[in-house]
């Protein structure tokens, strides 16, 4: 089981306008810097980077590895795709967190296209209800 990442869309407004920023690069051109290596680094490789937008996981992006960087700081290589997951209740914090994989929102598939862009209280309370 592998181990993830969450991390605040910082300047993106939507799910759909985190995927047209990313839908920029292309295979292996998509990384997040960091100052440290995480020490658990070896189980987050094939997990994901769970995004966070007004105060609900999202959306994710897998994992693909590590790397250094000029300057002592470090790499999270990501595949540039954003997938759609069942929103769920997360505090906003700065850089990155552990997610542990029981604790991650399933993927929504096709079908959940457009659900991030509701108001965050109706998102919250149809969650709230198990509706989405």
């Amino acid at each position: 089981m592998p181990l993830h990442l969450t991390k605040v869309a910082f300047g993106h407004d939507s799910v759909e306008d985190l995927r047209q920023a990313l839908g920029r690069y292309g295979p292996g051109q998509f990384w997040l810097t960091t100052r440290y290596l995480p020490k658990r680094h070896e189980e987050i490789v094939g997990g994901s980077l769970y995004w966070i937008l007004r105060h609900q996981l999202v959306a994710r992006t897998p994992i693909t590895g590590f790397g250094e960087l000029p300057g002592g700081k470090t790499a999270i290589h990501c595949e540039p795709v954003v997938i759609d997951v069942k929103p769920q209740p997360k505090r906003a914090h700065q850089g990155w967190r552990y997610l542990e994989d029981s604790d991650a929102p399933a993927d929504l598939g096709g079908s959940g296209q457009g659900i991030a862009e509701l108001p965050p209280k109706l998102l919250g309370a149809l969650t709230e209800l198990a509706l989405i």
